[in-house]
């Protein structure tokens, strides 16, 4: 989910000279600063009763300079973020020129900034001596890196919106237009690098013209404390703030939540990781559809053994009971029944075995057409197999009767067979091969015509459990189709079915 921070800048964003009026500030506010160190050291200390024509000069560059800023910075923001404040996504040729909108605004500041520093700088020297045009440029210098710092900062901060829109468009790739440490060195100048060097300034010797150097020293720390302090906070928020969501993202991932999007709103190498993260979650949320979808297609027990083994053609045999369940009267329902109707009836008859097999830890291993084989104690092993087998048959056969729709047979047999991966390198199925599943299909034949519409092998009754073995009588000798013996068949104490429904 989207931060709500365009709302907090929507005035800045929104207006056509919101920009204009972030850099005037910041340029109003440095001209004063200038103007009072200026007037602190002394500058232009050797004009004499010249100064009056520094002052017109400098009031009228001042002048000019905010007038032609505001213009240009307006044009800036217009041109940039049009696409923002009409409230449509942007092309990528604007997405790329939003991503450079801070730095433009810092190359307009500073243009502006050392197009005054040039002329003052020459003008005081011109009226007075090379001190006072050595100690003009420097001062007037200073005073235009900060500004163009405290500027770039803050631009970057309240166009964060714009940042998030642009690179969903240009995400953050190859040669990063800004990095961290970009952020880091002018934070570094405006905390300590400008102030210094202004006190160095300072400290030279009189002979460049500086009035009051202890007043000067105050109010340079006294400045320096201010524009380190907003920058420090600036980059903060640049920095620690996404480094915080990121975190608590990834906290988020650790716990096993893959519905996590972090907003891309920096350019530097945070939008990568910004974007890394979400890719990381994108990727984890594909796996999980992907186990879900698997788990579905050959049951959750087979997909968690299968990534847990990996897939080889690999197995061993083991004792299983296999329940087999068939639809009574297949072919005469499908001549009579639309398709879609017949799907649909039997959509609720899986379901119905699915929830009884499922609620017993057996496997529904596969669906043949009207169909389905399931299994009690592969690939998870199960302590009473032909108990959960038997219970789960009638349960089955209770909802399905009771629904009224289809009719029925079902077969349930025990003994040892093969389960495990059968197939080709590239095509793989898990199975259970043996006599057990061979004998629970060739029941289910019989028991269609079964009153309980339920038959089981002796053996499958002999292992189940007591409390079980209750619900069963001996149904009689059966000749199963393929084999030369009788098998002893059993079937539950259960109502009668009322024969096949249509």
């Amino acid at each position: 989910m989207r931060r709500k921070t365009a709302g907090r800048f929507r005035l800045v964003l929104r207006t056509s000279l919101g920009f204009a009026a972030l850099g005037l500030g910041s340029s109003i506010a440095g001209s004063a600063v200038v103007a009072l160190l200026l007037a602190l050291q002394g500058l232009p200390g050797d004009a004499g009763d010249r100064a009056w024509v520094f002052g017109l000069t400098a009031g009228g560059i001042v002048a000019v300079s905010l007038v032609v800023g505001t213009v240009w910075t307006a044009y800036l923001q217009r041109r940039t973020v049009v696409w923002f404040t009409i409230g449509r996504p942007p092309t990528e040729a604007e997405a790329q020129r939003a991503l450079r909108l801070p730095v433009d605004m810092a190359v307009v500041s500073g243009t502006l900034w050392l197009i005054g520093a040039l002329i003052l700088g020459g003008l005081a020297g011109w009226l007075g001596s090379f001190a006072d045009a050595s100690g003009m440029a420097l001062t007037i210098g200073l005073g235009g890196l900060t500004t163009v710092g405290l500027t770039y900062l803050a631009a970057e901060w309240v166009a964060r919106p714009v940042m998030t829109m642009a690179l969903d468009v240009t995400p953050p790739q190859g040669s990063l237009p800004v990095t961290v440490l970009t952020r880091l060195v002018v934070t570094w100048a405006l905390a300590s690098g400008v102030p210094l060097v202004g006190v160095l300034l300072v400290a030279t010797p009189p002979d460049l013209g500086h009035a009051n150097p202890t007043a000067s020293l105050i109010t340079l720390s006294v400045i320096g404390l201010a524009t380190g302090a907003i920058g420090t906070a600036l980059l903060a928020r640049a920095v620690a703030a996404p480094l915080h969501r990121l975190r608590v993202a990834l906290d988020r991932i650790a716990r096993g939540s893959t519905d996590v999007t972090v907003d891309v709103d920096d350019s530097s190498e945070i939008g990568r990781l910004q974007t890394s993260v979400n890719d990381l979650a994108s990727g984890l949320r594909e796996q999980e559809r992907m186990r879900d979808l698997f788990g579905r297609h050959v049951g959750a027990d087979v997909a968690r053994h299968a990534l847990e083994y990996g897939a080889s053609l690999s197995g061993d045999v083991r004792e299983v009971t296999a329940l087999f369940v068939d639809v009574v009267d297949s072919t005469a329902l499908a001549q009579r029944t639309p398709p879609q109707e017949l799907v649909a009836k039997l959509n609720r008859f899986f379901a119905s075995v699915v929830s009884a097999v499922d609620a017993r830890g057996g496997l529904v291993n596969k669906f043949q057409g009207d169909a389905a084989l399931c299994v009690f104690g592969a690939p998870t092993r199960l302590s009473d197999g032909p108990t959960m087998a038997l219970a789960a048959a009638r349960a089955i056969r209770d909802a399905v009767l009771s629904d009224g729709e289809l009719d029925l047979g079902i077969g349930v047999a025990s003994g040892p067979v093969f389960a495990g991966q059968l197939g080709t390198s590239s095509r793989l199925e898990y199975t259970v091969i043996g006599d057990a599943v061979n004998e629970a299909a060739r029941l289910t034949e019989h028991a269609k015509s079964a009153p309980s519409r339920i038959l089981a092998s002796e053996e499958t009754i002999k292992a189940a459990l007591g409390g079980e073995r209750e619900h069963w009588s001996v149904h009689g000798e059966l000749l199963l189709r393929g084999r030369e013996q009788a098998t002893v068949t059993w079937t539950d104490r259960g109502a009668p079915a009322t024969g096949s429904a249509g």
